[in-house]
């Protein structure tokens, strides 16, 4: 650090901590500030001497391609390929916790980026999946996972498994729906494969606060976004690309 600068953050901390009893917030203002591809175009050499070593090591962490993916996917309500790859993955992590499920949930707010066509990074997954989110399995019963479709189809739709359909009318409420392609059962227990955060019941997904039997591990590498790293590793050493099309799981009726 320059002599002159070290000289006057010092001055400065000794002058706050000093008066610091004497003063307190009376306003606060913000404003917004946009960063945007106008600030690549003249672009400071001093500046990035300064982060190379640091780039070297964020690149060394996100840069290890994981997979890769047939095409570029979004999560779209009422219905994205990229939401109904999560909540299939969701179900394919299943077997690793000697869980045998009837569908998975993932909830749109919790998928943060798109998925690039092509080679997937580590970088790729954790913008997808940037939250301390695990995943999480809990019973439903019937009349219950009824009342969480229509909260879900309230929003216009969340992500859903491959064994889901639920078709929601103009005014995003729920006309049908099936698990398994039979009518959803009121009186019985279904399994569902989805993230932690949701079975507090946020998301407006209140229904799951009627779940039971909660197996939620708490331990780092439960996080989602191992899960969706695992996933695409083990497509990778079978030789196959992540795909995932729109198969009609949420439909809306016009």
């Amino acid at each position: 650090m320059n002599k002159n600068i070290l000289l006057f953050t010092t001055a400065a901390a000794l002058l706050c901590s000093s008066c610091r009893t004497h003063y307190q917030v009376s306003t606060i203002q913000r404003t917004v500030i946009v960063v945007d591809e106008r600030y690549d175009q003249r672009p400071s050499a001093q500046a990035a001497e300064y982060l190379k070593p640091f780039r070297h090591v964020v690149d060394s962490i996100m840069g290890p391609v994981v997979g890769h993916s047939a095409k570029y996917m979004t999560a779209r309500r009422p219905e994205g390929t990229l939401s109904n790859l999560l909540s299939d993955i969701m179900v394919w992590a299943a077997k690793d916790y000697g869980e045998t499920v009837d569908l998975g949930i993932y909830n749109m707010g919790g998928v943060r980026a798109d998925l690039p066509k092509g080679p997937v990074t580590y970088g790729d997954v954790l913008d997808i999946a940037p939250f301390e989110n695990k995943i999480a399995f809990a019973t439903l019963r019937g009349d219950h996972l009824l009342e969480l479709f229509r909260q879900m189809a309230s929003v216009g739709g969340e992500g859903v498994s491959s064994s889901v359909r639920l078709v929601i009318d103009a005014q995003y409420r729920l006309v049908s729906a099936t698990v398994g392609g039979k009518p959803v059962d009121p009186s019985r227990n279904y399994r569902v494969a989805t993230i932690d955060y949701l079975l507090g019941g946020t998301d407006k997904m209140e229904a799951f606060k009627k779940s039971v039997n909660v197996n939620a591990p708490r331990d780092t590498e439960n996080n989602t976004r191992f899960i969706i790293m695992n996933y695409f590793r083990e497509q990778e050493r079978l030789g196959h690309e992540v795909d995932a099309s729109i198969e009609g799981r949420v439909t809306v009726e016009k």
